[in-house]
This record gives structure tokens, sequence and C-alpha cells, in this order.
């Protein structure tokens, strides 16, 4: 079923402003040795055609590159993508970074390998454009590769107490869809052959305890900083308690810091 979202293009407008608020690129460093490890799994090898969807600031981007495969990352956040060439630039590295809309990628048909995306394509407004798109550009026989946070994990949990003080945008489905498999089935049926599924973990690993790691959550996470500003003083003071007590209830840091492992689902489907 498609989604009916009403003004889409001040909506996106929106999400852009969100996601070019903060530096989501000092949220990305706490789980670059993640990201590492879902592009290890897919065995890339070199002259491997990648494109890493809602790449940010390059955690999937970099490592393919590393295997010498010919890598494409897109976003619609211009800062990200600018961190992201620098840290190409210092590693050597040849990565084509462009700024576009994960709904309306800018490629041809049947360009690509492989399209892998971690975090980052779930949060398109249009879930069945997003789905028609990643399928789209990868060739038959090639691969689409996702990683995408589950309702009942950690991350799934911040944004439930986030959405429980502010309203997200009328019409926009639940990011959290995409961590349902029965869902993804359902978006990605047209044009795969085969999906396999995992349940896996990201680390969230701070030098600081649970309040300073909401403080610079806050900072940095355009949609967190974006949801404090959007309320008042009681709000903020309400919101803060909320999530000082998801980060301490699962942190298993100790001496003062912090790490929170947070479920996700890992999607591989086979591009018909």
């Amino acid at each position: 079923m498609s989604e009916t979202i009403p003004d889409i293009g001040t909506l996106k407008a929106r999400l852009r402003a969100t996601w070019t608020a903060g530096n989501f690129g000092e949220i990305a460093k706490s789980y670059e040795d993640d990201a590492a490890e879902f592009i290890d799994r897919l065995r890339v090898t070199p002259g491997l055609r990648v494109l890493d969807v809602a790449c940010g600031t390059g955690n999937l981007a970099l490592p393919c590159a590393r295997t010498g495969a010919r890598v494409t990352g897109v976003d619609i956040a211009p800062n990200l993508l600018e961190q992201g060439r620098d840290r190409a630039k210092t590693e050597g590295l040849s990565v084509k970074f462009d700024e576009s809309d994960v709904e309306n990628l800018p490629y041809p048909d049947n360009t690509f390998d492989l399209v892998v995306t971690m975090f980052g394509a779930m949060f398109a407004p249009r879930p069945e454009k997003t789905a028609a798109e990643l399928v789209r550009v990868c060739r038959p026989g090639g691969r689409i590769a996702m990683a995408n946070w589950i309702p009942s994990g950690f991350i799934g949990q911040l944004f439930k107490a986030t959405t429980s003080r502010v309203l997200p945008p009328p019409g926009m489905p639940s990011p959290l869809l995409w961590g349902d498999e029965t869902k993804v089935r359902e978006r990605l049926q047209n044009g795969t052959s085969e999906m396999v599924f995992a349940r896996r973990f990201i680390s969230f690993r701070f030098p600081f305890a649970p309040p300073e790691v909401v403080e610079f959550w806050r900072q940095f996470y355009g949609p967190t900083q974006r949801a404090f500003a959007a309320l008042d003083a009681d709000g903020q003071t309400a919101f803060r308690k909320d999530l000082e007590g998801l980060w301490t209830t699962h942190n298993k840091g100790d001496g003062g810091s912090t790490l929170v492992d947070s479920e996700y689902l890992e999607v591989v489907a086979l591009r018909a």
C-alpha cells in the first residue's frame, strides 16, 4: 500500500534540515567498527560497483573502497557528504559522493552490483518509493543490503521516547517498520528473488556517563537536537530525564563510561 503524505516538498525540506543539524559525523564515529563488519560480511571484491544510499559521512562507503570496489555514496545532507569526501581524501580512497534524494536516485537502471544502506534509507518519508529505487538501480543478480533499527531495540526505544514528546510529521510511516521482516518482504518483493535476514547488534561506546551521552546526542544528533528545540523548558527537562533513564538502564559500561548495545535487522536481498 502506498503512503500518502501531504505537502511532500515541505516535509523533505524539514527532513533535510534535521539531518544537516548538529553533526551526525560525531555520532557515526561511535559505530564505525560495526559498519565495517557489516561490509565484511558482504565480501566486497575489487571492481564491484557499490552504491551507499543515505551514506552520511561514509561509514559503509569507505570500507567498500578499501577493498578496491568502485564506490558511490549518496545523501541529502551536504555537510555530511563533505566530511565523507575529506575522510576519503585522507585515506587516499576513490569514492564519488553525490547529493540527492533517496526516493529519486540520479542513476540509470541496473547500474550497481551491490546497493547498501545502514540506518539511512529507512528514514525516507515514502518507503514504497525508496524500495523501488533500491531495486531499480541494482543490476539483476546483484544484492541489496540494509541495516535497519528494530522497534524493540534500544534505538527503537529512543525513537518512541522522542515521538511521545514531539509528534512525527503527519502521514509519514514510522522508520522502525523497516525493522520488521514481514514489512521488508512486502516492500522489496517486487524485483527480488530471495531475502536473508539476521539480527545483529551495534555497540555504542562513549568515555563518559549517560547524562553526558544525552548531552552529546543533543548537540550532535540532528533529530534529538530538533526535538529538544521543539519543547519548552519543562518539556526539555522531562525529555532529558526520559533519555537519561534509557541510557542508564541499558548501560553495560563502568567507571563513568557508557556501553549500550542496540539490535538491528540485517537484510540481504537478491535482485531478480
